[in-house]
């Protein structure tokens, strides 16, 4: 079942200060000097969701870290080097075999011409004589015997075990293949479970900060990318260095002044891959970053499409995903075309070596310095030199790109976690649920405290309602006793056992939750109640769902209770929603119960149902309640009024409303319509 898409955009908007300048101004360099048209805005930051990947200065030190991922695997790894590294040998030794078989027919073609029975060393000194020196020379260098023709023998010989040698590599090189595919995709699959227990180790912290959007790119577009670099590029990379080296070796057995002629394309090589290979990993880091940013954007707009039809919004959040459209294509643009200068430019070096090659091998075999099969060999040699630089060049950008996805991982791997639990206490099953505050304080930033100093006692079965003005630290004070964050100062004791004694699965399964935001599954709704306890059998389900007011409406419903409800509840009112999510913290049997606002997105007559559902839930249960609607927590044992991070009132409701205090002014402006309660208060003091 996956997650209802209706997320809070809070988090998404929260990030706006938090972005390293100097990076993004980096990154606005390179895009300008490469699209002077692209000036990217303050706006842009915005984006971005949270740190950005890092630049080319981390290169390296990622793809040691990237290259690590495999240690695991390191026995089948060798096993792909052994097999890449004979398939490798035997494609660069064919070449030599070939030239012999050139000389083979070479050697044939110039002998039949020759007269029969006479010396070799006869007919060279003869044409020396006559002033053919060049002729001489070939005559002495070669190995013919005058007269013969073509020793095809030797010639099928040597043509079967060429062919024998490409169709032994050829099978090397697929299983090599098949055996890296198979390593890449088990290493991915456990970088996918690390991200996945890393995401669940975070505090809440970290996702206030980020983008929904950002965060689900990195774990799927990022991870996609690093999979295609490992399995492609990395394959490619090892078959091309060892391919290089190879050829090169094989290069001066041949002729190693023709060598020196072939190796000066390295260093000029070297040179335009680190020039342009530097200025492209800037670029695709901002690539993948314009693409968390353009995910977050439209998770975003589907996840609150209602609201943007309601306020008639369509045209503005088309244009915003048109404008990080536009940034996504210009950096996208920008790094594929400034690595896709690598591969035209090493070919042009290839070529220069080409031509340098085949001119000084011809000249050497004319005068009689090599055989024409070795020139033949070395010529196929240097075009296969140039190959594997090349694709070296060629798979650059993927590299790249992968390595700067890998950045971005890390950057989750490696963020803070939540402090080391301590599991020194234990609770039993179900706990009395007897609740106290104890001094605590609060603040998201150490510099900004938002509670401060509170204390109250909840007794088992009570329920206490929390109610003031928006921010004024009513969420954050049940948070603190789910454990989402932890306390600054003070303690919270459950049963008399302080909270960070417990782990904070002991502590949260404990407590059920119900929210305003109705948080439904995508699957049926006998699986929505049994989330909050997955061993209920299914009798316990229609019996919570009964208790809560959900079993009614269920039979009414063609399918019952395997009726599916999709990812955003679409099949099921808000109002019914909201009951089933009743349910689901009903069947959890909790000892404590958070109800946050949970009739605030309701109407009159679907809030009864609710008030008695909640009723039903509470019985026996310690509860805190967060209302806006005063109306609703009347009956509650004791009400906390907040303001601004302290408790500044409490008691029931009647002994509140004699005080004539804050809870007096928030009832009545409620009650009343707004009226001008100083001026009452006043007049009644007098």
């Amino acid at each position: 079942m996956r997650k209802n898409k209706a997320e809070s955009s809070t988090a998404e908007s929260s990030t706006a200060g938090s972005k390293e300048t100097a990076e993004r101004d980096a990154e606005a360099q390179a895009l300008e000097e490469l699209v002077p048209e692209y000036t990217p805005t303050e706006a842009d930051g915005d984006m971005f969701g949270g740190t950005p990947a890092k630049k080319a200065e981390h290169f390296w030190p990622s793809v040691k870290r990237l290259v690590g991922l495999l240690r695991p695997e390191s026995a089948q790894f060798s096993l792909v080097v052994v097999l890449v590294t004979v398939s490798v040998v035997m494609t660069v030794i064919a070449p030599k075999i070939l030239g012999a078989a050139m000389d083979v027919i070479f050697n044939g073609v110039i002998g039949s011409r020759l007269p029969q029975g006479v010396p070799l060393e006869t007919l060279v000194a003869a044409q020396r004589a006559a002033g053919n020196e060049q002729f001489a020379d070939m005559l002495a260098k070669a190995n013919m015997v005058p007269g013969a023709g073509i020793d095809f023998v030797e010639l099928s010989r040597l043509i079967v075990i060429v062919l024998v040698l490409y169709m032994v590599a050829s099978t090397l090189v697929w299983l090599q293949g098949y055996l890296l595919n198979a390593l890449v995709m088990r290493v991915v699959y456990k970088l996918r479970e690390d991200i996945e227990r890393k995401l669940n180790r975070l505090p809440l912290g970290y996702f206030d900060t980020r983008q929904r959007g950002d965060l689900m790119s990195r774990v799927t577009n990022d991870v996609d990318n690093i999979q295609a670099a490992l399995q492609q590029a990395f394959s490619q990379l090892v078959q091309s260095a060892l391919t290089v080296l190879g050829i090169g070796v094989m290069m001066f057995i041949v002729s190693w002044q023709l060598a020196l002629i072939a190796l000066i394309a390295l260093p000029l090589s070297a040179v335009i891959a680190g020039v342009i290979g530097s200025r492209s990993q800037k670029l695709f880091a901002a690539q993948w970053k314009h693409t968390g940013s353009l995910n977050g954007h439209v998770e975003e707009t589907f996840s609150g499409l209602e609201l943007v039809r309601a306020y008639g919004r369509d045209t503005e959040m088309l244009a915003e995903f048109d404008e990080r459209n536009e940034h996504l294509f210009k950096a996208s643009f920008g790094a594929q075309f400034v690595s896709g200068m690598i591969m035209p430019a090493m070919a042009f070096v290839s070529y220069l070596s080409y031509v340098l090659v085949a001119v000084v091998g011809g000249v050497r075999v004319a005068t009689g310095q090599m055989t024409l099969g070795d020139a033949t060999a070395f010529i196929q040699y240097s075009r296969e030199f140039s190959q594997p630089i090349g694709e070296m060049a060629g798979i650059a950008n993927m590299i790249q790109s992968g390595v700067a996805s890998a950045e971005r991982t890390f950057e989750i791997l490696d963020a803070d976690e939540q402090d080391a639990e301590e599991d020194s206490e234990l609770l039993p099953a179900r706990t009395d649920g007897h609740v106290r505050f104890e001094n605590v304080s609060f603040g998201y930033a150490p510099e900004t405290p938002l509670i401060r100093d509170v204390s109250f006692t909840v007794e088992p079965g009570q329920t206490v309602a929390i109610v003031g003005p928006t921010g004024a630290g009513k969420t954050t004070l049940v948070n603190l006793v789910m454990r989402f964050y932890e306390v600054t100062g003070g303690r919270i004791l459950l049963d008399g056992v302080d909270t960070r004694e417990l782990s904070r699965e002991q502590v949260r399964s404990q407590v059920g939750m119900v929210l305003q935001d109705a948080w439904l599954f995508e699957g049926t709704i006998r699986e929505n109640i049994r989330y909050g306890r997955l061993d209920a059998t299914d009798e316990e389900i229609v019996a919570a769902a009964k208790a809560t007011m959900v079993d009614k409406f269920v039979r009414q419903l063609p399918d019952g209770y395997d009726t599916v409800v999709d990812a955003d509840g679409g099949t099921v009112s808000a109002g019914e929603r909201q009951l089933l999510t009743i349910a689901r913290a009903f069947i959890a049997s909790p000892s404590l119960l958070i109800l946050d606002e949970a009739t605030s997105s309701v109407d009159t007559r679907t809030e009864l149902l609710v008030q008695h559902a909640m009723a039903a839930l509470r019985t026996d249960r310690t509860s805190f309640v967060i209302a806006h609607r005063l109306s609703t927590i009347r009956d509650a044992h004791t009400i906390l009024v907040m303001e601004d991070g302290d408790i500044v009132e409490h008691g029931n409701h009647e002994q509140l409303l004699a005080h004539r205090g804050a809870y007096y002014k928030l009832y009545m402006t409620q009650f009343q319509g707004g009226r001008d309660l100083d001026e009452e208060m006043a007049a009644e003091a007098h």
